[in-house]
Protein backbone atom coordinates (compact mmCIF):
# COMPACT_ATOMS: atom_id res chain seq x y z
CA UNK A 1 0.00 0.00 0.00
CA UNK A 2 1.57 3.00 -1.00
CA UNK A 3 0.84 6.23 1.63
CA UNK A 4 -0.27 9.60 -0.63
CA UNK A 5 2.28 12.08 -1.00
CA UNK A 6 2.24 15.10 0.80
CA UNK A 7 4.39 18.55 0.49
CA UNK A 8 7.09 20.04 2.55
CA UNK A 9 4.58 22.82 3.21
CA UNK A 10 1.61 20.57 4.32
CA UNK A 11 4.19 18.58 6.19
CA UNK A 12 5.11 21.82 8.52
CA UNK A 13 1.64 22.50 8.90
CA UNK A 14 1.23 19.08 10.34
CA UNK A 15 3.77 19.20 12.86
CA UNK A 16 3.28 22.67 13.82
CA UNK A 17 -0.57 21.79 14.86
CA UNK A 18 1.09 18.38 16.40
CA UNK A 19 3.31 20.20 18.74
CA UNK A 20 0.05 22.88 19.46
CA UNK A 21 -1.89 19.80 20.60
CA UNK A 22 1.01 18.88 22.69
CA UNK A 23 1.70 22.02 24.41
CA UNK A 24 -1.49 22.44 25.21
CA UNK A 25 -2.38 19.50 26.75
CA UNK A 26 0.70 19.42 28.78
CA UNK A 27 -0.22 22.56 29.87
CA UNK A 28 -3.80 21.23 30.84
CA UNK A 29 -2.42 18.10 32.68
CA UNK A 30 0.44 20.13 34.66
CA UNK A 31 -1.92 22.61 35.88
CA UNK A 32 -4.68 20.11 36.99
CA UNK A 33 -1.55 18.01 38.71
CA UNK A 34 -0.34 20.49 41.10
CA UNK A 35 -3.85 21.56 42.73
CA UNK A 36 -4.96 18.20 43.15
CA UNK A 37 -1.50 17.78 45.02
CA UNK A 38 -1.95 21.13 46.90
CA UNK A 39 -5.54 20.58 48.44
CA UNK A 40 -5.38 17.44 50.18
CA UNK A 41 -1.85 18.49 51.92
CA UNK A 42 -4.10 21.77 52.71
CA UNK A 43 -7.13 19.78 54.03
CA UNK A 44 -5.24 18.12 56.53
CA UNK A 45 -2.97 20.84 58.23
CA UNK A 46 -6.62 22.84 58.59
CA UNK A 47 -7.66 19.45 60.01
CA UNK A 48 -4.85 19.30 62.12
CA UNK A 49 -5.19 22.60 63.33
CA UNK A 50 -9.14 22.34 64.16
CA UNK A 51 -8.79 19.41 66.20
CA UNK A 52 -6.00 20.97 68.43
CA UNK A 53 -7.18 21.55 71.87
CA UNK A 54 -4.83 23.92 74.22
CA UNK A 55 -4.77 23.67 77.85
CA UNK A 56 -4.90 26.83 80.10
CA UNK A 57 -4.82 27.58 83.70
CA UNK A 58 -7.00 30.38 84.50
CA UNK A 59 -7.01 31.71 88.35
CA UNK A 60 -7.29 35.12 90.35
CA UNK A 61 -10.06 37.26 89.85
CA UNK A 62 -12.64 34.79 88.30
CA UNK A 63 -15.11 33.00 89.38
CA UNK A 64 -14.15 29.46 88.71
CA UNK A 65 -10.49 29.25 88.76
CA UNK A 66 -8.85 25.76 86.48
CA UNK A 67 -7.75 24.46 84.01
CA UNK A 68 -9.51 24.41 80.63
CA UNK A 69 -9.52 22.94 77.08
CA UNK A 70 -9.58 25.37 74.35
CA UNK A 71 -9.42 25.18 70.96
CA UNK A 72 -6.54 25.94 69.11
CA UNK A 73 -7.11 29.74 68.04
CA UNK A 74 -8.91 30.89 71.21
CA UNK A 75 -8.22 34.31 73.10
CA UNK A 76 -7.63 35.24 76.39
CA UNK A 77 -11.12 36.69 76.30
CA UNK A 78 -12.55 33.15 75.61
CA UNK A 79 -10.48 31.46 78.56
CA UNK A 80 -12.12 34.18 80.82
CA UNK A 81 -15.67 33.05 79.53
CA UNK A 82 -14.68 29.83 80.32
CA UNK A 83 -13.85 29.87 83.81
CA UNK A 84 -17.40 32.15 84.36
CA UNK A 85 -15.97 35.47 83.20
CA UNK A 86 -14.37 38.08 85.57
CA UNK A 87 -15.09 38.70 89.51
CA UNK A 88 -16.02 43.05 90.22
CA UNK A 89 -12.90 42.78 91.87
CA UNK A 90 -11.10 41.91 88.43
CA UNK A 91 -8.53 44.33 86.81
CA UNK A 92 -9.28 44.26 83.24
CA UNK A 93 -6.53 46.99 82.42
CA UNK A 94 -3.88 45.07 83.00
CA UNK A 95 -5.18 41.74 80.47
CA UNK A 96 -4.95 41.86 76.93
CA UNK A 97 -8.18 39.69 76.32
CA UNK A 98 -7.61 40.01 72.45
CA UNK A 99 -3.93 37.85 73.08
CA UNK A 100 -3.72 34.47 71.40
CA UNK A 101 -3.35 31.73 73.71
CA UNK A 102 -0.77 29.00 73.98
CA UNK A 103 -0.78 25.43 75.05
CA UNK A 104 -0.10 25.24 78.87
CA UNK A 105 -0.04 29.10 79.01
CA UNK A 106 -1.23 30.89 82.19
CA UNK A 107 -4.41 33.57 82.60
CA UNK A 108 -4.00 35.66 85.92
CA UNK A 109 -6.76 38.21 86.34
CA UNK A 110 -5.35 40.52 89.15
CA UNK A 111 -7.55 41.95 91.61
CA UNK A 112 -7.71 46.13 91.30
CA UNK A 113 -6.20 48.15 94.25
CA UNK A 114 -7.85 49.74 96.59
CA UNK A 115 -7.92 53.75 97.12
CA UNK A 116 -5.98 53.51 100.42
CA UNK A 117 -3.95 50.52 100.07
CA UNK A 118 -2.59 52.06 97.01
CA UNK A 119 -2.62 55.53 98.81
CA UNK A 120 -0.03 53.97 101.84
CA UNK A 121 2.30 52.03 99.32
CA UNK A 122 2.56 55.10 97.27
CA UNK A 123 3.10 57.92 100.06
CA UNK A 124 4.80 56.12 102.29
CA UNK A 125 2.31 57.71 105.24
CA UNK A 126 1.99 55.62 108.63
CA UNK A 127 1.13 52.29 107.04
CA UNK A 128 3.83 50.53 106.24
CA UNK A 129 4.72 49.51 102.48
CA UNK A 130 4.15 45.95 103.01
CA UNK A 131 0.55 46.27 104.15
CA UNK A 132 -0.60 45.97 100.60
CA UNK A 133 1.71 44.28 98.02
CA UNK A 134 3.19 46.28 94.98
CA UNK A 135 1.35 45.33 91.91
CA UNK A 136 4.48 44.84 89.23
CA UNK A 137 2.13 45.75 86.68
CA UNK A 138 1.06 49.26 87.69
CA UNK A 139 3.88 50.23 89.92
CA UNK A 140 5.23 53.66 89.22
CA UNK A 141 9.15 53.86 89.31
CA UNK A 142 9.01 55.43 92.88
CA UNK A 143 6.87 52.22 94.51
CA UNK A 144 9.06 49.95 92.73
CA UNK A 145 12.17 52.02 94.26
CA UNK A 146 10.74 51.77 97.99
CA UNK A 147 11.16 47.82 97.72
CA UNK A 148 14.28 46.58 99.11
CA UNK A 149 17.20 45.93 96.93
CA UNK A 150 15.13 47.65 94.30
CA UNK A 151 16.85 50.86 93.55
CA UNK A 152 15.93 53.94 90.69
CA UNK A 153 17.99 51.87 87.84
CA UNK A 154 16.10 48.48 88.63
CA UNK A 155 13.09 49.69 89.21
CA UNK A 156 13.36 51.34 85.84
CA UNK A 157 14.32 48.18 84.39
CA UNK A 158 11.51 46.36 85.56
CA UNK A 159 9.22 48.84 83.85
CA UNK A 160 11.08 48.34 81.06
CA UNK A 161 10.71 44.87 80.83
CA UNK A 162 6.84 44.85 80.94
CA UNK A 163 6.79 47.57 78.46
CA UNK A 164 8.51 45.26 76.25
CA UNK A 165 7.44 42.13 77.04
CA UNK A 166 3.72 42.72 77.95
CA UNK A 167 2.21 42.09 81.87
CA UNK A 168 3.89 40.60 84.18
CA UNK A 169 1.70 36.73 84.67
CA UNK A 170 3.74 35.54 87.59
CA UNK A 171 6.66 37.13 90.19
CA UNK A 172 8.81 33.94 88.90
CA UNK A 173 9.33 36.85 85.83
CA UNK A 174 11.47 38.93 87.65
CA UNK A 175 14.05 36.96 87.09
CA UNK A 176 14.37 37.78 83.66
CA UNK A 177 15.08 41.46 84.74
CA UNK A 178 18.15 42.48 85.01
CA UNK A 179 19.58 42.94 87.92
CA UNK A 180 17.49 40.79 89.78
CA UNK A 181 18.85 37.44 90.52
CA UNK A 182 17.79 34.28 93.00
CA UNK A 183 18.69 36.09 96.38
CA UNK A 184 16.23 39.19 95.71
CA UNK A 185 13.89 37.56 94.07
CA UNK A 186 13.24 35.46 96.91
CA UNK A 187 13.32 38.49 99.04
CA UNK A 188 10.96 40.19 97.26
CA UNK A 189 8.71 37.62 96.72
CA UNK A 190 6.27 38.43 99.11
CA UNK A 191 6.01 41.87 99.01
CA UNK A 192 5.28 41.88 95.00
CA UNK A 193 1.94 40.05 92.71
CA UNK A 194 1.47 40.22 89.26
Amino acid sequence: MKLPEISRRQAIVVCVLALVLLVAAGKLLGARQPVAQKRPAQVKLVAAATRAELLIDVSGAVHRSGVYKLPAGSRINDALLKAGGETEKADLTLVNRAALLTDGQQVLVPEKVTATAAAATSSGGSAPATTAPVRLNSATLEQLDELPGVGPSTAQRIIDYRTANGPFKSVDELDSVSGIGPAKLAELRDLVVP
